[in-house]
């Protein structure tokens, strides 16, 4: 007799409510659109199929709870271990997502074939075939003997493959590809995505083995991706970069064996992922001194100090509503700094074209780049360079004034050892022990800092 199918049912993600059919509105909640399919468990009330990653102890005092540090195992690519914090853990789960074709499977593929010296590895396959992993392996010229290969997408069987094999190190390339038999959705849906990633975990944390996940981001942010199981896995890493140029960031945005929003910086060459001891020079390699726009900012990614360029254009608009277009920089900080540059020093930009860029494919999000950003519109707009051997940063509010910007020893001692030799900044970031070779100078409000340029 053929073996019965196990049923589905649908879970609304709101209020918890199940239906055994599909519909556009929750019974429980009466949300729209809430309800996603889950596997239904004929035994559910008498045991749950994740029971056994949830271990039933008695409560205690946080005081007598022993703080003991997770052993760490080096992946062999320096860069990736800034990212992890020291490398990975036994049961760790990560997941790291990027664009199609950022260079994901290549990194992991390098670092499988480093740590494979020392301990067991598997790479399951879902995308590529055992053929195509070989040709990428040949091409790195990588030494694959201690790499296990599965190229399945069916979770049951990878489920059993772990089972047996018990390896220290497993890289599931994708997640998106994967299906579960409980359900009936395609691969990549949010119910198959979210059902696969929660066994695996489950298999991960109960065997002890450290499980890297690949998630792929749509441009259109489709739901599948791997945002809705970040809350699952233990490491959240994303790549970026813009597949044109050489750079890639590896940055992390959750991680609970280590610190978050650090980066690593990789260059794509034809032997794969290089990592970069010194991003600044290589951020800076094109970077012209006597260029109109430019100005660079000293930006601290994580415990790295990271020099870049910043890059304006303001021109004349002959259209009626002027563009605002930013790259790598949030838009909307772009147009309350022009207003804050019209309001407390007097050049106005509403009749311009205004373009801002963050050289390298680089994305900044801490408050500290204002000032550069400024002084870049105020060179483009007056057409002078800014003088020559000058780094900058901190934050800028509405009224006008300066803000500090956290570690600015560590950011003034990175330009100076770079060749810069004059800084503006903040004046509560002007420290009483000066930075050798470097001249800081500190300002208050805005139109200092311009008056220091002009």
């Amino acid at each position: 007799m053929a073996k019965e199918k196990a049923k589905s049912v649908y879970v609304c993600n709101e209020c918890g409510s199940r239906s055994p059919r599909w519909q556009g509105q929750c019974p429980g909640c009466e949300g729209w659109n809430t309800l996603v399919e889950s596997a239904a468990d004929p035994l559910a009330r008498e045991r749950h199929r994740f029971g056994g990653i949830a271990r039933g102890a008695p409560a205690q005092r946080l005081a007598d709870v022993p703080a003991v540090e997770s052993a760490r195992a080096p992946t062999g690519i320096g860069e990736l271990d800034r990212v992890l914090g020291g490398g990975l853990v036994a049961g760790q789960v990560v997941l790291i997502g990027g664009d199609p074709g950022v260079g994901k499977s290549t990194l992991l593929l390098q670092a499988l074939a480093a740590m494979s010296a020392k301990a067991s590895a598997l790479y399951v396959s879902g995308e590529e075939s055992a053929e195509q992993v070989a040709l990428r392996a040949r091409r790195l010229a990588l030494d694959p003997a201690g790499i296990q290969l599965l190229a399945e997408i069916q979770l049951e069987r990878i489920l059993a493959t772990l089972a047996g094999h018990r390896p220290d190190i497993a890289v599931v390339d994708s997640i998106q590809t994967l299906y579960s038999e409980q359900l009936t959705s395609a691969p990549g849906s949010v119910a198959q995505v979210r059902e696969c990633v929660a066994q695996l975990a489950r298999a991960a944390k109960q065997s002890g083995i450290t499980l890297v996940l690949v998630g792929h981001v749509t441009k259109e942010g489709a739901l599948a991706g791997p945002r809705v199981v970040e809350h699952i896995v233990d490491t959240v890493l994303y790549f970026e970069g813009d597949t044109h140029q050489s750079f890639r960031l590896v940055r992390a945005f959750k991680n609970r064996f280590g610190a978050v929003n650090e980066i690593g910086v990789f260059s794509m060459t034809d032997r794969g992922l290089r990592g970069v001891a010194n991003p600044s020079a290589l951020f800076l390699s094109e970077h012209s001194e006597q260029a109109r726009g430019s100005c660079i900012f000293v930006a601290q990614e994580g415990t790295r100090p990271l020099l870049v360029e910043v890059q304006a254009l303001v021109d004349a608009s002959h259209a009626p509503n002027p563009r605002r277009l930013s790259v790598g920089l949030d838009p909307n900080r772009l147009a309350m700094l022009l207003a804050v540059l019209h309001r407390h020093a007097g050049i106005a930009s509403y009749d311009r074209d205004v373009f801002v860029n963050a050289v390298g494919g680089v994305r900044i999000g801490e408050p500290a780049a204002d000032l550069a950003v400024l002084l870049a519109l105020v060179s483009s707009h007056l057409d002078r360079p800014l003088p020559p051997g000058l780094a900058v940063f901190g934050a800028v509010g509405l009224s006008g004034e300066v803000r500090p910007a956290p570690r600015g020893q560590e950011r003034l001692r990175e330009a100076a050892k770079l060749g810069f030799t004059r800084a503006i900044v903040p004046r509560s970031n002007v420290a009483r022990q000066p930075v050798e070779g470097i001249e800081v100078i500190g300002v208050g409000r805005v139109v200092e800092a311009i008056a220091r340029v002009r």
